[in-house]
């Protein structure tokens, strides 16, 4: 991996344009949902006031200013993108029948499975009801994909639940549909109001999608190592769910045979205990396999950093690059 940025230095730069920028995302997105009706928008207060990195529209914004984009009605594209994640969050907490989401109650238990749902729904066309607003087909068209693939990540994850045979393939398959391409889209259609050709597009697209799989990697990597207190969520849910994320399978590569085959066969049955499972992740742990996660993590994020040398030198462009070491070394 190339020498990066010390973690203080890219941290400072990131959090200053946060901070200039969270602001206005955060008005943009009280703006388009203020007027819900009264029984959808105490679920998505809920939803948006839960908080968040509001990592996705700030690369929409970010890749558009670094492309020479400086019109501000680049915030609602970009808080469309956060109603889409928003969305598959409600979703997702309900699959994987998750208590907690950033500290805070999950929307579920505190509205019901089928408000969440039909939330999420009504977020979903929220979002491409302010996308088709910019009467511009390709950004309608690339959520609609991205919608897509994310739903698809979702049922693959589903299928192999609990499947010990899941091939490396089959797991980066799922964090690409499941995570990646909100991310990529963020940054496409960032690069798409801000008249890209198709070479800055389509490395937009790269770009997003490559720091995506990193995303996912790392947050498998914190699922072991990170406190509820921290993250927001349980320490090992992935492994109580009987996910099998990249920890995990560098895991059984570890232990012994016979080991290996009796963790295996109990996770396909939702069979270990309770003391079996803490076992599992305080061995992850102390074999330090949430930094060897990592590791893989930084493959994909070289790929990121090479699609940002086309960019023109700019503020915009040291942030995105600040973006590349935030994920590597964040913490929840």
């Amino acid at each position: 991996m190339p020498n990066r940025a010390q973690p203080i230095l890219f941290m400072n730069v990131l959090t200053a344009y946060m901070a200039q920028e969270l602001p206005r995302i955060n008005q943009t997105l009280h703006d388009v949902t203020c007027d819900l009706e009264p029984e959808v928008l105490p679920l998505v207060e809920h939803v948006l006031k839960a908080g968040g990195k509001r990592i996705r529209p700030l690369l929409t914004i970010l890749m558009a200013r670094a492309m020479g984009y400086t019109k501000d009605d680049i915030y609602p594209m970009a808080v469309a993108v956060e109603l889409l994640h928003s969305a598959s969050l409600l979703h997702d907490d309900i699959l994987d029948n998750a208590k907690l989401r950033r500290g805070a109650k999950a929307a579920h238990v505190v509205y019901g499975n089928s408000h969440a749902i039909l939330g999420g729904d009504i977020l979903f066309a929220l979002a491409n009801k302010i996308a088709a607003s910019y009467q511009v087909p390709a950004l309608t068209h690339s959520l609609a994909q991205a919608i897509m693939h994310t739903a698809t990540g979702e049922i693959k994850e589903i299928a192999l639940l609990r499947d010990p045979h899941i091939t490396r393939r089959q797991y980066l398959d799922i964090i690409t549909g499941k995570t990646a391409y909100l991310i990529q889209v963020a940054c496409q259609c960032g690069a798409i109001i801000a008249g890209g050709d198709t070479k800055a597009i389509t490395n937009a697209k790269a770009f997003g999608l490559n720091l995506g799989i990193a995303f996912q990697i790392v947050d498998d990597a914190l699922d072991y190592t990170s406190t509820a207190k921290v993250s927001g969520k349980p320490l090992g849910g992935d492994l109580r769910e009987g996910k099998f994320t990249l920890p995990l399978v560098l895991y059984l590569q570890t232990i012994t045979p016979e080991k290996r085959t009796m963790v295996m066969a109990k996770l396909a049955k939702n069979a270990l205990t309770d003391q079996e499972l803490g076992v599992i992740i305080k061995e992850i742990q102390e074999l330090k396999l949430d930094i060897k996660t990592r590791d893989e993590a930084g493959t994909f994020l070289d790929l990121a950093t090479t699609t940002l040398a086309p960019l023109p030198q700019c503020p915009e462009k040291e942030v995105l690059i600040s973006f590349i070491d935030f994920v590597l070394h964040r913490n929840k």
